[in-house]
C-alpha cells in the first residue's frame, strides 16, 4: 500500500482523509515539516509516497491523475505531490530545505525543488477538475462548490477516451466502450486481461475464417468487431483506473499486429478450403501495412525533435485539422485500424477472401500514397535541421546487419557522398526490377543481391540526416519483404507462400519490437541480435541464395522458409520477451497507431 502524510491538520469537515484511502493510500497526519520528514523516512525506501496539503479541496479524480499515476517518477498537483521510490531521495533533500525555510505552500515549494533537482516532475492536465488549496473560508466555500458544479466521473469516463481517434472509433465504439471500461475496472479486471481477450476473440475469428464456410465467415466477421471493441475497452481500463504498465505497452502494441495478420492467414486458409489461393494477397496486404507503418515511425522519429521545422504544407495541414469535416476526412482516407477492421469484417460476412484482400490492398495503398506523398512535400519544403538522436533512430531502425556493416566501415571515410536515401533507392529498385524479370533461381538474382548489400552499406555509411533519409528503412522493408513474396510466389515448391508469410511475420516482429523499444527510450534491440538475425540485407541475401541453390529440389525451398522463419522466431521472440519483463523496459503505455 502507498502512503499519504497530511502536512498538517485536516481541515474540519473535510473528506481529504477518505478520498486518499479509496485511492489505495494509507494515510497519516503531521503537524508539521519536522514531523512530515520524519513519517516519509518511516516509509519504505521501495513505496509510493504522497504528502497532501490538509487545506486541499478538490475533486478525487484530480488526486488519483496526480498522485496515483505510474508512468511519472514523481507528479503534482496543487496542494498534492507524489514520488516513486526512485525520486525519493531528492523528495528528502527538497523537504528539509523547505523546512528550513518554512514554505507556506509546502506540496509546491517541493515540486519546484524537484524540477530544480532533476527530477521531472509530471503535472497534470485537469480541465473543468477542481485541484486548489483556499486561503480563507470564503474560497473554501467557493471551491466545494466548483468542485459539486463538476461530475469528475463524467470527466473521467470522457478521458478514458483517446483524443485523436478515427472516425469510426470514435463515432461506433467510443460510446459505449467506455462504459465497458468502466465495468471491468469496478470488477478488477486489468488491461491487461482486456488485451489478452481480444487477442483470443482474434484468434476464434481467425479460426471460423479457416473453416472456409459462409457461417464461420459470418462469424468471423462479428467476432472481429467484438475483439476492436475489446481492443479499444483496454487503453479506455488503462486510462479510467490509471492502470498503466511496462507489460501492457508491450502486449498493446504487439498484438493488434499479431490479431490482424493471424486473421490474415486464417482467410487464406479458409480461401483454400474453396480452391483459391490468395497466399500472394495476404501476404502482400502484411507487407503493404507493415511498410506503410515504418514510413509512419520514421518520418516521426526523423522529425519529432529537428529544429526549424516548419513548412508550407505543414502549416496548410495545420488549417485543414482546424476545420470539423476536413478532419474525420483526412483521418479516414488513411484507412485508420478502426475503419480498416471494420472494412475487413463486413467484406469477410459478406464477400470472398479474395475480395478482402483485394478491397484492403487498394485502401491501404491508397492511403500510403496520400500519407508518405504528403510527408516527402513537408521534408522537401522545410529546412529541417536533424538531430544525431533522429540519425541514429533512423540507423537503428534500418536494421543494418555485419555484412552492410563492413560497407559502411569501409566507405564512411572514402565513399562517395550520395543521400542514403538515393542509394537505399536504387538498391531496392535494382533488386526488385531483378526478382521480377528474371526466372525463380536464376544466379543474376543472387548476384544483384550482393549489390543490394553493397548499397544499403553505403546507404547507412555516414549519419542518416538529409531531408528524406527518413525513407531508408521503409525502402529497406520493401526490398526485403518484396523478394521474400516474389520468389515464394514464383517457387514451384509447395507451400511455400505460407512458409514466407510466417517468415515476414517473424521479421515484422522483429522491426516492430525495434521500434516500440525507441519509442520507449532504450534505444534498438542489441546489437548481437542484428548480427544473428543477419539484417535486412543478410536475410535478402541468404533467401535469393536458397532459391538459386533449391530450385530444382522440390519442396526444400518451402523447408528451407520454414526453418528460417522458425529460427527468426525464435530468436527475436525470446530476447524481446525477456526486455520487455524485464526492470529496463520502458515504463510508457503505448496507445496503438491509428493507421
Amino acid at each position: 500500500m502507498s502512503t499519504a502524510i497530511l502536512t498538517g491538520p485536516p481541515a474540519p469537515g473535510s473528506s481529504l482523509d477518505g478520498d486518499l484511502r479509496s485511492l489505495g493510500f494509507d494515510v497519516k497526519a503531521a503537524s508539521g515539516a519536522d514531523e512530515t520528514g520524519a513519517l516519509l523516512a518511516a516509509v519504505p525506501a521501495g513505496e509510493r509516497v504522497a504528502l497532501v496539503d490538509p487545506r486541499f479541496v478538490g475533486h478525487v479524480h484530480a488526486l488519483r491523475l496526480a498522485l496515483t499515476d505510474p508512468r511519472f517518477p514523481a507528479a503534482a498537483a496543487p496542494g498534492a505531490l507524489t514520488a516513486q521510490s526512485g525520486a525519493r531521495p531528492a523528495l528528502a533533500r527538497a523537504l528539509t530545505a523547505a523546512g528550513a525555510s518554512g514554505a507556506d505552500d509546502l506540496t509546491g515549494t517541493l515540486a519546484d525543488a524537484l524540477d530544480a533537482d532533476g527530477v521531472a516532475v509530471h503535472r497534470p492536465q485537469l480541465g473543468t477538475l477542481v485541484a486548489t488549496v483556499p486561503a480563507d473560508a470564503e474560497a473554501r466555500h467557493e471551491a466545494r462548490a466548483a468542485v459539486d458544479a463538476v461530475d469528475d466521473e463524467a470527466v473521467r469516463l470522457r478521458s478514458a477516451v483517446k483524443a485523436h481517434d478515427g472516425f469510426f472509433t470514435t463515432f461506433f465504439i467510443s460510446p459505449y466502450s467506455r462504459y465497458i471500461a468502466r465495468w471491468c475496472a469496478r470488477r478488477g479486471l486489468t488491461p491487461n486481461q482486456v488485451t489478452t481477450a481480444s487477442l483470443l476473440t482474434a484468434l476464434i475469428a481467425a479460426g471460423c475464417a479457416a473453416t472456409g464456410e459462409r457461417g464461420g465467415y459470418i462469424a468471423a466477421g462479428v467476432l472481429l468487431l467484438v475483439s476492436f471493441v475489446l481492443d479499444c475497452t483496454d487503453g479506455q481500463l488503462a486510462r479510467y483506473a490509471l492502470k498503466y504498465s511496462t507489460m501492457g505497452a508491450w502486449l498493446d502494441a504487439t498484438f493488434d499486429r499479431a490479431k490482424e495478420y493471424a486473421f490474415y492467414a486464417g482467410l487464406a486458409l479458409g480461401a483454400a478450403r474453396n480452391g483459391d489461393d490468395v497466399w500472394a494477397l495476404a501476404l502482400g496486404s502484411m507487407i503493404l501495412m507493415t511498410c506503410r507503418h515504418v514510413v509512419d515511425f520514421s518520418f516521426n522519429e526523423a522529425n519529432h525533435d529537428a529544429t526549424a521545422n516548419t513548412s508550407p504544407t505543414a502549416a496548410l495541414s495545420d488549417r485543414l485539422d482546424s476545420r470539423g469535416w476536413t478532419v474525420w476526412a483526412r483521418r479516414m482516407i488513411i484507412l485508420p485500424i478502426g475503419e480498416r477492421w471494420a472494412m475487413i469484417a463486413v467484406l469477410t460476412a459478406v464477400t470472398n477472401p479474395r475480395i478482402v484482400f483485394w478491397a484492403l490492398i487498394i485502401g491501404c495503398a491508397f492511403g500510403a500514397c496520400y500519407t508518405t506523398a504528403g510527408r516527402v512535400l513537408r521534408s522537401l519544403t522545410r529546412k529541417a535541421k536533424r538531430t544525431d538522436r533522429a540519425a541514429r533512430a533512423l540507423a537503428d531502425l534500418a536494421d543494418s546487419g555485419p555484412l552492410a556493416g563492413i560497407v559502411a566501415r569501409v566507405l564512411a571515410r572514402t565513399g562517395p557522398r550520395v543521400p542514403g536515401v538515393v542509394l537505399a533507392a536504387v538498391a531496392t529498385g535494382a533488386l526488385l526490377a531483378t526478382v521480377l524479370a528474371r526466372p525463380f533461381g536464376d544466379r543474376q538474382i543472387v548476384i544483384i543481391a550482393v549489390f543490394y548489400v553493397v548499397l544499403s552499406g553505403a546507404a547507412v555509411a555516414r549519419p542518416l540526416k538529409g531531408a528524406l533519409d527518413w525513407l531508408v528503412p521503409p525502402l529497406f522493408r520493401a526490398a526485403e519483404y518484396t523478394t521474400v513474396l516474389v520468389l515464394a510466389a514464383r517457387s514451384d515448391s509447395a507451400h511455400a507462400l505460407p512458409a514466407a508469410f510466417g517468415l515476414v511475420a517473424a521479421v515484422a516482429y522483429h522491426h516492430y519490437d525495434t521500434v516500440y523499444r525507441i519509442r520507449g527510450g532504450t534505444g534498438a534491440p542489441p546489437a548481437w541480435l542484428v548480427r544473428v538475425t543477419g539484417g535486412h540485407e543478410g536475410r535478402t541475401l541468404l533467401v535469393t541464395v536458397l532459391a538459386a541453390l533449391l530450385a530444382d529440389r522440390g519442396d526444400d525451398f518451402t523447408l528451407a522458409l520454414t526453418a528460417l522463419a522458425v529460427a527468426v522466431a525464435l530468436v527475436v521472440l525470446v530476447e524481446s520477451i525477456r526486455f520487455w519483463v524485464s526492470s529496463g523496459a520502458p515504463a510508457v503505455h503505448d496507445e496503438g497507431e491509428t493507421a
